[in-house]
């Protein structure tokens, strides 16, 4: 069987305020003329559909478009609910769309129950986990303490289970929306931490055939069998290094897998530029990006006057501008937003104790901490469902 892995459309979401709705769409173009012209069997979409739990109607409407031109092929599509998606919401109408080959997973209580695909040498099961938040899963799990691996512990439990009942040669597919130890995490992703950790081990998926993917915005191999697709465009420009692609698998009947890069349309290149600025408007080798969506970070001692507007003569399609001077790491003016940077609210919250009382808190006050903000990333969950 022969499927596409694709995750993360983000459809709704902008780009430092440009709006990519037609990046997108032509992405979705690109999904279906792959889906053709490769001869696929089944396209799965690991999670984040859309940017937002309540997104906007023109988002609505390119996947509502999506769904007709892949159900219009006849090529059966099995995608999941991502931390950025209402479940309830994608889910709806999901019985009437799965008579029409779109098959939505979006109940944490249907993990063990898959979506049946069969080609020549079999069936292939295809189980969707749509994203397990800890704290809103963890009574239908079964388990005590919420935590990621916990509950994907417990949700593999139940793919595995039914996996064995199969005939013997059932092959698996898991697709998936999580952190995996071992990928590389970009800046345009939601942290989803619980308890301090936000990734889960590779070992939690053993069992399964191929596991697709979602959540981290970088195409990578964690193994053979465990893979993100990362997502079609760009995010962030910590994604400037980032090859776009989907992945053509091919699974054998011996459950054997190879799997095929497939490059995503680029709707302009990034560049991440850094230097004072008068060098930045002079520097010859910075040519090739003066078409690209640009990030400059300037290094001048003192703010240069009117930055913006001369980079955009040379740069037009600037869209960051950072300020970051060349001094030593303890000068008194170097800015607050570089202190922090690369530090979680845990860490700042330990290093604000730390400032007002002289001593770090102690591991009770650590504790403390973090179920505060567990609590409350949990609350906004809650609140984002029952929207």
């Amino acid at each position: 069987m022969r499927f596409l892995h694709t995750s993360d459309w983000h459809l709704g979401r902008s780009f430092h305020r440009v709006g990519m709705l037609g990046a997108q769409a032509e992405f979705i173009g690109h999904l279906v003329s792959t889906v053709r012209e490769r001869e696929v069997d089944a396209v799965v979409v690991s999670g984040d559909v859309y940017d937002r739990a309540v997104p906007p109607l023109s988002a609505v409407e390119l996947f509502d478009d999506a769904l007709h031109r892949l159900a219009d092929l006849g090529v059966p599509t099995v995608m999941i609910s991502g931390n950025h998606d209402s479940a309830r919401r994608l889910g709806v109408g999901a019985g009437l769309m799965g008579r029409a080959g779109i098959h939505l997973r979006t109940e944490p209580s249907a993990c063990g129950t898959p979506v049946l695909l069969p080609d020549a040498h079999g069936d292939v099961a295809f189980y969707g986990l749509p994203y397990l938040e800890p704290a809103l899963v963890r009574d239908e799990f079964g388990v005590e303490r919420a935590g990621h691996e916990t509950v994907l512990a417990a949700a593999m439990d139940r793919v595995r289970a039914d996996l064995a009942a199969r005939p013997a040669g059932t092959r698996s597919v898991v697709l998936a929306h999580a952190f995996v130890t071992g990928g590389e995490p970009s800046d345009s992703e939601r942290d989803i931490a619980v308890g301090g950790v936000a990734s889960v081990p590779a070992a939690v998926f053993d069992g399964v055939d191929y596991v697709a993917l979602g959540h981290l915005h970088g195409c990578q191999t964690l193994t053979d069998r465990v893979r993100y697709s990362g997502s079609p465009l760009p995010y962030s420009f910590s994604e400037a290094g980032h090859r776009k692609s989907m992945w053509l698998v091919d699974l054998a009947a011996d459950g054997s897998v190879t799997a095929e890069r497939v490059d995503c349309p680029v709707p302009r290149p990034l560049a991440r530029i850094r230097g004072a600025l008068e060098e930045l408007l002079a520097d010859p080798a910075l040519a090739p990006h003066e078409e690209a969506w640009v990030e400059a970070t300037l290094t001048d001692p003192v703010r240069p006057a009117d930055p913006m507007a001369r980079l955009a003569e040379r740069f037009p399609h600037t869209l960051a501008l950072v300020f970051d001077p060349d001094r030593p790491p303890d000068d008194p003016d170097v800015s607050y937003a570089r202190r922090l940077a690369g530090r979680d609210d845990q860490q700042i919250a330990e290093d604000f104790v730390a400032h007002v009382r002289g001593a770090g808190p102690d591991a009770r006050e650590r504790t403390v901490l973090r179920d505060a903000f567990d609590a409350v990333r949990a609350d906004e969950a809650v609140r984002e469902v029952a929207r």
